[in-house]
């Protein structure tokens, strides 16, 4: 794959919003062009992305956050009134979020079928069941590293051999690796 061909394919969303429109889209930050809330939003310990696809979902998540009249208020009813009152849905659902630790209102959410993922730190990242199941972390001869995400049907990747060393030269990598 070229780099630049999954650079460009990568902003679907942004870039078939340009297409349609000839408008070039401003910035928006972590938030999507299209559906509203699907944003970054705090918590009491942290950031997570809420990211509702549907009006059942928006529904739900205002249950979650205690914020009933949100649901079914005419500036907030459908995903277009959303995007259209963007700022004044997100300073809400803001206030709402920041009083709710970050594993509680993801465990809420995922009990009530709304999409929510967390925002880790590294430290949560390398914490996490399934990173640590997949064997991410490595440390090659004592130096900490992290697996490639690569893999191919067949083969085993070789995980024996740590990176260079700043300063080693490629003759002595040469006769190292043999």
């Amino acid at each position: 794959m070229a780099l630049m061909d999954v650079a460009t394919s990568i902003m679907a969303n942004q870039a078939m919003n340009y297409l349609a429109s000839g408008k070039a889209p401003g910035l928006m930050g972590n938030a999507h062009p299209n559906l509203a809330p699907y944003a970054v939003f705090d918590c009491k310990d942290g950031w997570l992305i809420l990211a509702t696809g549907n009006d059942g979902q928006y529904q739900r998540l205002c249950k979650i956050l205690g914020l009933p009249d949100m649901a079914t208020a005419p500036e907030f009813l459908t995903n277009a009134d959303r995007v259209k009152n963007r700022a004044a849905m997100t300073d809400r659902i803001t206030a709402a979020t920041k009083g709710w630790a970050k594993a509680d209102l993801l465990a809420a959410c995922e009990a009530e079928g709304v999409p929510a993922g967390p925002i880790n730190d590294m430290a949560e990242v390398f914490a996490d069941p399934q990173v640590v199941a997949r064997g991410m972390q490595i440390a090659p001869e004592g130096l900490p590293g992290v697996r490639s995400p690569m893999s191919f049907s067949g083969a085993e990747l070789s995980l024996d051999r740590p990176a260079p060393r700043l300063g080693q030269h490629q003759d002595e990598v040469l006769r190292a690796i043999g």
